[in-house]
């Protein structure tokens, strides 16, 4: 993340991926705040922290990062302290979301298939502080990135931009932490929002057939059930944000398996095919943080009537001036 990109793609998608990203981000935060969902306040409140990491994903990976990169190399955010800094900010954010997206997978599997949990884990005060754990862990755990770094050059006792150390490379504490790092997030998330959801869909399904048959038996004929029209939404919904999540993260995963089964870190220009899978890894990856709104306003009909109303707000007091 500290070495941006050059080039017309890179600089027309960064810059695209910021305009669409911060408003979507921010209107989600909005709406899920006011609480007119009819989602209850423990998934309210996943949702919103998943909003607010995601746009800090954005502020500090794109916006503070790739984009002054493109267009303004050599700015002071270029001086080793301050993108070593920029470094250890985007992993936190960026861990802060990837495993908030895995407690709020574990709190709709706990409100599904495990009952007699459901009434004391699923609450706000629960999720309240599972958010607060998560965030405060992802900062410290990524601590050690701020110190990895050194100058590539010094211009007046000044240091400028960004590199690895050598020792990233040779020493075994570094090498472990990496591997902890990259394990911890994401490929720990993957594995257990995959198991998870498996176990979700089993779940449901059973008791579907189930709930089924036995109204089938009580009243003769298939009717509707509110009850399972309900869970289906919910079961929507957490599909379909750990499947976008698994989608846009897979070649980021793949990217960091390659390197370091294959053990090749030498990368040889922005044109090198090693650099060009590395950054496009990691444009899937930054994708991931704007596509959550898309997928409220997909799957949420409360969702869409709170965003219509919002972009109604505006037009409505420009003709209210004019009148």
């Amino acid at each position: 993340m500290h070495s941006p990109p050059r080039g017309v793609v890179y600089a027309i998608y960064y810059t695209a991926l910021a305009a669409i990203a911060v408003p979507v981000n921010i209107v989600a935060i909005v709406i899920l705040s006011r609480g007119g969902c009819g989602l209850s306040r423990c998934i309210t409140r996943y949702l919103v922290s998943m909003a607010v990491t995601d746009l800090l994903v954005i502020i500090t990976a794109v916006i503070l990062n790739r984009i002054p990169g493109i267009y303004f190399p050599g700015s002071f955010l270029s001086i080793t302290p301050v993108c070593s800094l920029s470094t250890a900010l985007i992993n936190a954010s960026r861990d802060s979301s990837v495993w908030l997206t895995v407690a709020f997978t574990f709190d709709r599997f706990v409100a599904i298939c495990c009952h007699t949990l459901n009434t004391k884990y699923c609450t706000d005060k629960t999720a309240a502080f599972v958010v607060g754990t998560i965030c405060a862990l992802g900062c410290l755990t990524n601590i050690p990135w701020y110190f990895i770094h050194e100058p590539i050059v010094i211009i007046d006792n000044v240091p400028w931009y960004c590199r690895l150390k050598e020792i990233r490379y040779t020493s075994p504490v570094w090498r472990t932490f990496d591997w902890f790092d990259r394990i911890l997030t994401p490929c720990l998330p993957f594995v257990l929002i995959i198991l998870l959801n498996a176990v979700t869909v089993r779940h449901i399904l059973a008791a579907s057939r189930a709930r089924s048959r036995l109204r089938a038996r009580n009243t003769g004929e298939n009717q509707s059930d509110p009850e399972m029209e309900s869970r289906r939404k919910s079961i929507v919904l957490l599909f379909a944000i750990s499947g976008s999540f698994i989608l846009l993260w897979m070649m980021y995963v793949a990217q960091f398996l390659f390197e370091r089964f294959a053990n090749d870190y030498k990368i040889n220009g922005f044109s090198d095919p090693k650099f060009i899978f590395r950054e496009c890894a990691n444009m899937f990856q930054l994708l991931s943080c704007c596509t959550n709104t898309f997928i409220y306003s997909v799957t949420q009909s409360k969702f869409r009537e709170q965003l219509k109303k919002m972009l109604q707000y505006p037009l409505a007091l420009i003709d209210k001036i004019v009148k």
